[in-house]
């Protein structure tokens, strides 16, 4: 990983938006490496609305802005998903 990014594991329809699973984009809180991926990956913003997020595998809420995404970290993007056990 390069010094200063974040690596962002994406899952269901914001991979299918950004194209691959991970990718690693450089911002220290949540709306600097969602805006990151929306100027690299333009579909990126129809999904992005309806996701949630991990940093380090904690949920996180609240103002994008505020929301700290320290360099190293692991971001994971969670669009809802469908289905699952019946």
């Amino acid at each position: 990983m390069t010094p200063g990014t974040v690596q962002v594991h994406l899952f269901a329809a914001a991979r299918a938006a950004v194209g691959q699973p991970s990718v690693e984009i450089v911002g220290t809180s949540l709306a600097e490496v969602c805006s990151a991926l929306e100027a690299q990956y333009p579909e990126f913003a129809k999904v992005r609305p309806q996701c949630s997020f991990l940093v380090d595998e904690v949920a996180v809420h609240g103002d994008p802005d505020t929301i700290n995404v320290p360099p190293g970290a692991r971001l994971d993007v969670l669009p809802p998903f469908a289905g699952g056990a019946k």
